[in-house]
């Protein structure tokens, strides 16, 4: 009979992961992609009058994951959203389910994983300067892995509008060698940066325009905090995958009936089938959406190290 370990939140929460071994997990399963070893179907989703729903499935070598999403807000703008997400494991190898976590540090993990992997793949030569735009869950969550991918970044303009989370920024950026400016305007600062994240929250102040990105600059749009001016003046565009920025993306129309072609996707890219860049002078627009099959990487991870440190509780569901 199977069982099944189940984590919280909290369980999550207080687990370490190094950002290494999440930069290789997410990188090997967008290999698997390339390389037709996983399988990433598109998302399901369903809209009710107050109500979001996603459904995802897919497939690394030997996991198979489903993850769901539910968003509910009756009133928007008034507090009363409400958001859940889980994932649920399976062994493909023996067939039986091993895990149900709460998804919402997983998600924002393989966001921040992917985001590296992008920077790391379309930056300038020995990118220097990095601007930060949000200090939620996150943009505290990039850090890491992005300081990771980017060794020779050697100064953080970190534009956020919150006393707290600016603090719980700085304190991650405490652990690495690099000068950190808060800024006011990311707008104003942005022509100093090689790379530009916005993973700002929908209430952000700043909005960085494609005319103040330096010529040879990465922007890489996550959350909020980079206008769709960023899109259009840039010489490559690169997504995690072409058809859910069509789908997801619509905002960055500006408008326009279609967006512009995607030139480079990261699975391809990261197998060294297409390049991310072909000159170093380019101004290129990253657009990072999420595949199921990182956040399988990245559970399973959780899910073994939460194994080692005893975390979590064990469901006899199907007894």
């Amino acid at each position: 009979m199977s069982e099944l370990l189940t984590l919280s939140r909290s369980d999550i929460d207080r687990i370490e992961l190094d950002p290494q071994l999440v930069l290789t997990a997410v990188e090997e399963a967008y290999c698997g992609i390339a390389r037709q070893q996983s399988q990433n179907p598109r998302k399901v989703k369903m809209s009710a009058s107050e109500s979001i729903s996603f459904a995802m499935v897919g497939r690394s070598p030997t996991t198979v994951g489903f993850k769901t999403s539910y968003t509910h807000d009756p009133d928007p703008g008034r507090g009363t959203k409400r958001y859940y997400t889980t994932l649920q494991l399976y062994d493909d190898q023996t067939g039986v389910p091993t895990a149900l976590l709460d998804g919402a540090r997983i998600g924002a993990v393989r966001t921040a994983a992917v985001t590296a992997l992008l920077a790391k793949a379309t930056a300038p030569p020995n990118p220097r300067t990095l601007l930060v735009i949000g200090s939620g869950r996150q943009g505290q969550e990039t850090i890491g892995p992005i300081l990771t991918a980017l060794p020779t970044v050697t100064t953080v303009l970190l534009a956020g509008s919150h006393p707290e989370g600016l603090r719980a920024t700085k304190q991650r950026l405490d652990v690495h060698d690099v000068d950190v400016e808060s800024v006011t305007d990311a707008n104003e600062v942005a022509h100093r940066a090689d790379v530009i994240v916005g993973a700002a929250g929908p209430g952000t102040p700043h909005n960085v325009t494609g005319d103040r990105v330096a010529p040879w600059a990465v922007t890489i749009l996550v959350g909020y905090g980079v206008d769709a001016s960023c899109l259009w003046a840039a010489d490559r565009v690169v997504a995690t995958n072409a058809e859910q920025m069509a789908v997801t993306g619509t905002d960055l129309l500006d408008g326009r009936t279609s967006l512009p072609p995607v030139d480079a996707q990261l699975p391809a890219i990261l197998a060294g089938d297409d390049p991310a860049r072909t000159e170093g002078n380019q101004r290129i627009f990253a657009y990072n959406s999420g595949l199921v099959v990182t956040d399988i990487a990245i559970g399973q991870a959780v899910v073994d190290r939460a194994r080692e440190l005893g975390l979590g509780k064990v469901v006899a569901l199907w007894s």
